[in-house]
């Protein structure tokens, strides 16, 4: 009986914010006790199915849609597909007996924890962001404990369910990528410029990337990683060709731990899930929030960052090629403010988030027994 598998499931995911930090509890779990047995229980999105097995891990879906209010139709449609995932959840947990169920957020995540209430089968929900999204919200009246990454989270400071433990970041220790071998003609003695927007890429990034490098006149200085979704790659890469810059430009990369570990300046969204990585990895960065965030949550993130002196902010509809190469040369000149910045994101970091997490999943085993 002391070796039966201890099943969590951890619901959630379609993009990296939601999905990482679940990848991050995942590899706590396995690392502290070698008896647990994880599922992901999320939607059909590619990006979803492919990053999980890249690290190894099962995986279901389930039928799920926003929930959307308004009209008496939209409102009907949203009960109907709840019922839909509802039922399929709960299959799902007569077939795997969890544990313990873990939700990190997505409108997939929503009906499993749910299910998980109705079935008296221990949860908890994952909080990215210092505004919680709206699954989240109406999570937090059922689930038992909710992990926040901010210490100020909107509507929940005062709820006696919050433990504030930081944002889960994953380790680059469940993979080994290809990705590497890209970066072996890159000269250790450069600045290396990491730029992403996020797992789908961000073409207001990418263009003002290219044009920012136009207008400077030593871009030999640079070996340059860039993420740049699937749609801009091609175009990206024959733009560094062109301008004989080492770069290293991909739709996806799948260690991002590593490639942050060997940046010097990152130009990126400004995700909950960035923030951590960049707090931990003490990494100075220039930050794009995405502008269609639900409740522009993201630019709450980079103006808590900015407004330590930890990164500097550029609204997405005042980047230019001209506002950026300012901003990157003022930085790259400035090795002092470079390190003083540095300084600040370590003292903000908290790496011990999935561990936490992981810790007290395991306690409501050693509860059980």
């Amino acid at each position: 009986m002391m070796n039966k598998p201890f099943n969590i499931i951890i619901a959630g995911g379609k993009t990296g914010g939601h999905l990482f930090p679940g990848i991050a509890i995942a590899q706590a779990l396995e690392r502290i006790c070698h008896t647990t047995d994880i599922l992901f229980v999320g939607t059909n999105a590619p990006f979803e199915i492919q990053t999980l097995e890249k690290y190894g891990y099962a995986h279901n879906s389930i039928f799920s849609k926003p929930i959307k209010g308004g009209n008496i139709i939209n409102k009907a449609f949203s009960i109907s597909i709840l019922l839909i995932s509802l039922i399929q959840s709960m299959i799902i947990m007569k077939r795997f007996k969890p544990d313990f169920v873990l939700g990190v957020g997505g409108f997939s995540s929503f009906a499993v924890v749910l299910a998980a209430w109705v079935l008296r089968i221990p949860t908890a929900i994952q909080e990215q962001n210092a505004i919680p999204g709206l699954t989240n919200r109406l999570l937090s009246k059922f689930a038992k404990t909710i992990f926040t990454s901010f210490k100020e989270t909107k509507g929940l400071t005062r709820n006696s369910k919050v433990n504030y433990v930081g944002n889960p970041v994953r380790k680059a220790d469940k993979i080994n990528s290809e990705d590497d071998l890209h970066l072996n003609n890159f000269d250790p003695d450069k600045l290396t410029l990491l730029v992403t927007g996020g797992s789908q890429g961000a073409s207001s990034i990418n263009t003002a990337v290219i044009n920012a490098l136009e207008l400077m006149d030593n871009t030999d200085k640079f070996n340059i990683i860039h993420q740049t979704g699937i749609k801009d790659e091609s175009m990206i890469q024959k733009k560094y060709n062109v301008m004989k810059i080492q770069a290293t430009a991909r739709a996806f990369f799948h260690n991002m731990p590593q490639l942050l570990d060997i940046a010097d300046l990152a130009i990126t969204r400004a995700g909950a899930g960035t923030i951590a990585e960049l707090c931990i990895n003490r990494l100075p960065a220039v930050l794009v929030p995405f502008p269609h965030a639900a409740d522009d949550h993201q630019t709450f993130n980079a103006k808590a960052l900015e407004g330590q002196g930890a990164a500097i902010m550029i609204k997405d509809n005042e980047l230019t090629g001209q506002r950026l190469k300012q901003t990157m040369e003022n930085l790259i000149g400035n090795k002092e403010r470079l390190n003083h910045m540095a300084q600040i994101l370590s003292h903000l970091s908290m790496p011990d988030a999935d561990k936490k997490i992981a810790a007290y999943i395991l306690n409501t085993k050693d509860i059980k027994a």
